[in-house]
């Protein structure tokens, strides 16, 4: 057997894939989640705990039972709207429910710790390519709690030797090529399982909002990861501290992006189908470009982004968006 791995949030998107990346490199990973957001038809590739990072009794449980060698830090609420109109919600799950998870895995010994954080941190920064050293000024109650999480593992580091890997990245997208696992969000808020639920007839159209923005075609420019790329960082990144290497963060991105025009026409390749579409006004805070680069990642971490094309992330998303779905 491997080495035990603490994933929060394993029964999600990205943590269900990345429990899976984790079986594939030889660990066992232990999925902590609460099932708000996640379902426990993901949890297929190590045991599950279920239980609520306010529960600190529970993670305390929970890390003496599986005794894991590190931590794999997902779970978090993640809409921007809610987190500026609910910003309670937002500090007290995300904040008071990560304290909780670095105070019992400090008091268990386990040291290292990798976390899923956001270039939300960065704020408005438009039409820039974002690195690892640009200012963070988040503009939302989302960014600025996984900007404090943030802060808290550089303290817990100082304190009682918490290493740590940070990982920041905007929009993920594609599914797990195998169809074991992938995206299902209810409600969904993410352009392309809304622009498949569109072509499926799942919902009457696409909407685009804006087409007057300073880009070659009018529309949005978004930087997209594929799930399983960036799990594989994550990966890369617990094996970065298994070698002793000092704490780091590190920027996922194509440095360049895709436009919501690219996102239909690539999608309309893949499917042959038409994407019903309408245009819409733009929306309040809506930036014109935004991307991050992954120099850093690629030359240090050794990572290799080969899926993040637009034509491999809508077609492993189409490929489950027609055949897999979490009931309960």
């Amino acid at each position: 057997m491997g080495q035990n791995v603490l994933v929060t949030g394993g029964a999600g998107y990205i943590g269900s894939h990345a429990c899976k990346a984790l079986k594939t490199a030889g660990f066992v990973p232990v999925t902590f989640d609460n099932l708000v957001t996640g379902w426990k038809e993901a949890v297929k590739f190590g045991p599950f705990a279920q239980g609520d990072l306010l529960d600190r009794a529970r993670l305390d449980k929970v890390f003496a039972e599986f005794q894991p060698v590190a931590v794999m830090h997902f779970a978090a609420l993640s809409q921007v709207g809610e987190s500026m109109s609910e910003p309670g919600k937002y500090w007290r799950n995300n904040v008071s429910g990560s304290l909780n998870l670095i105070e019992a895995a400090v008091g268990a010994g386990c040291k290292n710790f990798v976390f899923s954080s956001t270039c939300a941190t960065y704020g408005d920064q438009d039409n820039v390519v974002l690195d690892e050293n640009s200012a963070q000024f988040p503009i939302n109650a989302y960014g600025a709690s996984k900007r404090a999480i943030e802060d808290i593992l550089r303290d817990f580091e100082v304190s009682d030797g918490l290493r740590h890997v940070i990982f920041r990245y905007f929009n993920v997208a594609g599914a797990d090529p195998d169809g074991e696992v992938g995206e299902f969000h209810q409600p969904e808020t993410h352009l392309i399982p809304l622009m498949l639920d569109a072509i499926d007839g799942k919902r009457d159209a696409l909407t685009i909002f804006g087409t007057d923005y300073d880009t070659p075609d009018g529309t949005c420019i978004r930087d997209y990861v594929h799930v399983c790329d960036l799990v594989d960082a994550h990966v890369l990144g617990l094996k970065w501290l298994q070698d002793d290497k000092d704490s780091r963060v590190f920027n996922l991105g194509t440095g360049s992006g895709f436009s919501v025009r690219e996102v239909i026409d690539h999608s309309r390749n893949v499917t042959n189908r038409v994407v019903p579409f309408k245009e819409g006004a733009r929306r309040a805070g809506d930036c014109t470009k935004l991307v991050s680069g992954s120099s850093r990642a690629v030359s240090e971490l050794g990572w290799n982004p080969a899926r993040s094309t637009l034509q491999t992330m809508i077609a492993d998303a189409w490929r489950w968006h027609q055949t897999g779905h979490y009931s309960e």
